[in-house]
């Protein structure tokens, strides 16, 4: 093609359109529901300072001319200590023997460490699945510690036989390189027609995504104390009845559930102040979510020892 003519019919058809899955793997806190949420350009996954609080498969939906990015989004793969740990374990697994391409998030203000190498011998073990190192985090260093973790990465990977196909710089919150991300994921998606509808960023059920935002608001004050005990349900959602169709309001109902009792006054607070201030901050997320307004009613519940329990885990969704 000469510069100054538009492209032939021929030489548009030349790049097929590609649509494919890619999920996110790292250790617990690794940026990797931060990059998701980035990537698609809006919150779709929970995002926390607190390691291991995604523990649902999130995806999110990346539309671009020529593509469509899925991204699943993985609780950190890490050793187990209770029931809940060992199945989320199981899902990251299951979950790379279904994507086409798998992104190891490496934070770059952390060295590498025993966890990494865990996650980077796991990988090396599958063979077929393209591998692309991505270097998270790159705002909190200096050009200097940036090289030095790209060299380790490198380095690992020659080590444990593990091919990269590509080693990425990105900052998700500086919104450094995250599009040359998407760049470099896609070719390594296979040809095929889109997936999902043009709109769609997630194919997650509005419930789970609700009781996303409920949790994500219920750990930000307490995440010290109570890390992983919190567990959300959402009971139900129903339009309130006899409101006038200019002025809908969406009830929602749904259940905190914690170990044990001592931990009901942490979520709670002082005269209900806590759990007031959950309420008020999940319904501005899950308002800009559904699109419309939102009476949320929460309640906090007990259920002894629910991560080490598999009925309490089934009933709580895992």
């Amino acid at each position: 093609m000469t510069a100054g003519t538009s492209p032939s019919p021929t030489e548009q058809r030349e790049t097929p359109h590609r649509s494919g899955f890619a999920c996110f793997v790292g250790r617990p806190n690794a940026g990797k529901s931060t990059l998701t949420n980035a990537l698609v350009g809006t919150k779709v996954a929970i995002t926390s300072n607190r390691p291991q609080t995604t523990r649902h498969t999130v995806r999110g939906i990346v539309h671009r001319p020529d593509a469509q990015l899925v991204l699943v989004d993985t609780p950190g793969l890490h050793k187990p200590r209770t029931l809940l740990g060992e199945r989320l374990n199981d899902v990251v697994r299951t979950t790379w023997a279904e994507v086409d391409v798998i992104g190891f998030c490496l934070p770059a203000d952390q060295k590498l460490g025993p966890g990494d190498r865990y996650i980077a011998t796991e990988l090396a073990g599958i063979k077929k699945t393209p591998k692309v190192a991505i270097v998270t985090k790159t705002d909190l260093v200096e050009p200097e510690q940036l090289a030095q973790q790209l060299i380790a990465i490198d380095r690992l990977g020659k080590e444990l036989g593990l091919e990269w196909a590509e080693i990425v710089p990105v900052s998700a919150v500086g919104d450094q390189q995250v599009d040359l991300l998407a760049d470099l994921l896609v070719p390594l998606l296979p040809e095929g027609p889109t997936l999902y509808a043009e709109g769609d960023l997630t194919d997650e059920p509005e419930q789970v995504m609700v009781a996303e935002l409920i949790r994500e608001a219920a750990l930000e004050g307490v995440r010290d104390e109570l890390p992983h005990s919190i567990a959300v349900v959402v009971e139900e959602m129903l339009p309130r009845e006899g409101r006038p169709a200019d002025r809908p309001l969406l009830d929602i109902h749904a259940n905190l559930y914690i170990e044990r009792p001592s931990q009901k006054g942490i979520i709670i607070g002082p005269k209900g102040r806590r759990l007031k201030d959950v309420g008020t901050k999940s319904r501005k997320h899950i308002e800009a979510l559904l699109g419309t307004p939102v009476f949320l009613d929460l309640h906090v519940k007990v259920a002894k020892d629910w991560q080490r329990d598999p009925k309490q885990l089934r009933k709580l969704g895992f």
